[in-house]
């Protein structure tokens, strides 16, 4: 296993979406980068220095998809500054609009006016003149939908944006951005990215079907909640007393900010311990680490292209790549739904006998 993660398999690629562009099948998320180690939200970051050691070593395994923010605090910039020393058409470059990126109040949102003064502010900290995928954060309520769509559109005409993704939409959302791209005429959205994970099995009720029926290429991201599913955190003791989250752990400022995707006390319960237990024999027993399991489990469900890998250390990179390059069995796979299955809701839990 140590050797394996040294030197992990080269990455295999994958269509993005109905496009012909091909993507390494981990995805390198980069919003635990940042110009002089200070990351957006007082999230945990490490310098560009340290940085520019996991692009290189991502690069090493013939990665190529690069995921960023324009509200990544400097992410970008470590991004464009990482690219300008590399042949810029070898890698597929993914940035996000939609979040407060200053201080004025159209600086934030899905508008014509944002999002065409924020590809701007893109374009220059990635030191780029295109960017590959240009991703709408989540959805905004305050604009029309037709107008978000139709700006991005002509981004992707006058070649300053190749392809259009969406992230955080609901099912609804997503299927009616889709549609009216279709019936206008506007350039396709081919990508989702969704919080998708052992601990988030949500996102099959509605997202990962119109994913599969529309074609887009599905890019979860938190595939490890925060180190939830790397087994950061395990019930210690002879009464199984959970150990909590460390000063300085996503987990720690999760919980401090009341984010409940990774905070401690949102996912605190015996359904959470329960799956990190499967997934720790699953590990124990294929001779691969908690990480390796959770992330090739997420690759190998339908739909999934390249889940979003983030790092603040070449030890943890190495382990992440290591999810490349083998497969878990199909028993394996049905003991990891089972033990991660949760509750559907109405009109969920309806079943159809005339599925195929």
């Amino acid at each position: 296993m140590e050797e394996q993660q040294l030197k992990p398999l080269k990455l295999a690629t994958k269509f993005l979406g109905k496009t012909g562009v091909l993507v390494s099948e981990l995805c390198l998320g980069t919003m635990t980068f940042s110009i002089d180690g200070k990351g957006a939200w007082g999230l945990p970051a490490i310098s560009q220095e340290e940085s520019f050691k996991l692009l290189d070593r991502y690069k090493e395994v013939n990665g190529n998809f690069l995921d960023t923010a324009d509200n990544y605090g400097t992410s970008e910039q470590v991004v464009g500054n990482w690219l300008s020393k590399e042949i810029r058409d070898n890698f597929v470059v993914a940035t996000k609009v939609r979040q407060m990126t200053g201080p004025t109040v159209n600086e934030i949102g899905l508008s014509r006016k944002h999002i065409l003064a924020n590809v701007e502010r893109s374009l220059t900290n990635l030191r780029t003149n295109y960017i590959d995928l240009y991703q709408c954060h989540s959805f905004d309520h305050g604009t029309p939908l037709k107008e978000t769509l139709s700006a991005l559109n002509d981004l992707v005409r006058i070649g300053k944006v190749h392809y259009i993704g969406i992230s955080n939409f609901n099912g609804a959302q997503l299927q009616k951005a889709i549609d009216m791209c279709n019936y206008i005429g506007l350039e396709p959205i081919v990508s989702l990215q969704p919080q998708y994970s052992l601990l988030c099995r949500s996102t099959e009720w509605e997202l990962i079907p119109v994913c599969l029926e529309e074609g887009l290429a599905v890019l979860p991201w938190s595939p490890l909640v925060g180190g939830w599913l790397a087994g950061k955190y395990k019930r210690e003791g002879p009464e199984k007393t959970p150990s909590g989250p460390e000063e300085g752990s996503r987990i720690n400022w999760a919980q401090k900010v009341g984010w409940k995707a990774t905070s401690w006390d949102y996912l605190n319960n015996d359904h959470t311990w329960n799956v990190l237990d499967v997934v720790s024999d699953v590990a124990s027993k294929r001779e691969k680490t908690m990480a390796q399991v959770s992330l090739r489990w997420l690759m190998q469900k339908p739909g999934v292209t390249a889940p979003l890998i983030g790092s603040r250390s070449l030890e943890s990179l190495n382990e992440n790549l290591g999810a490349a390059g083998w497969s878990l069995t199909s028993e394996e796979m049905e003991r990891l739904d089972q033990v991660s299955a949760i509750h559907a809701p109405y009109p969920h839990n309806i079943g159809n006998e005339r599925e195929h």
